[in-house]
């Protein structure tokens, strides 16, 4: 069992930045692919990045690529998200997810197992 909880959502500015972390509870976080994905208001919830459980490979969707880095800290039980040069678009309830060894690989939400609360980051034209 892994239970999730996101933080640093808010409100900024179009070409601004937000980091957002995800803390995991349970000893075995750092076997588990991490990932995060989005929802905006009346769309389904999409894939954003995800990383190996060793932080060896990050994979990202094209919408983002460029813009946002994930990284993780096993050490801490944490994976991050760094959002730069954020758009409009981007606006959205963010979660976390872990999943199975190799969900890294695809953007399916039905490849994760543990999903955070959310939180939310809107950007502001």
């Amino acid at each position: 069992q892994v239970q999730l909880v996101e933080s640093g959502g808010g409100l900024v500015q179009a070409g601004g930045s937000l980091r957002l972390s995800c803390a995991a509870s349970g000893r075995t976080f750092s076997t588990y692919a991490m990932g995060w994905f989005r929802q905006a208001p009346g769309k389904e919830r999409e894939f954003v990045a995800a990383i190996r459980w060793n932080g060896g490979s990050t994979y990202y969707a094209d919408s983002v690529k460029g813009r946002f880095t994930i990284s993780r800290d096993n050490a801490k039980n944490t994976v991050y998200l760094q959002l730069n040069s954020l758009k409009p678009e981007d606006t959205a309830v963010y979660y976390c997810a872990a999943g199975e060894a190799y969900a890294y690989t695809s953007p399916r939400t039905q490849r994760y197992d543990y999903w955070g609360q959310g939180t939310q980051v809107t950007v502001s034209s």
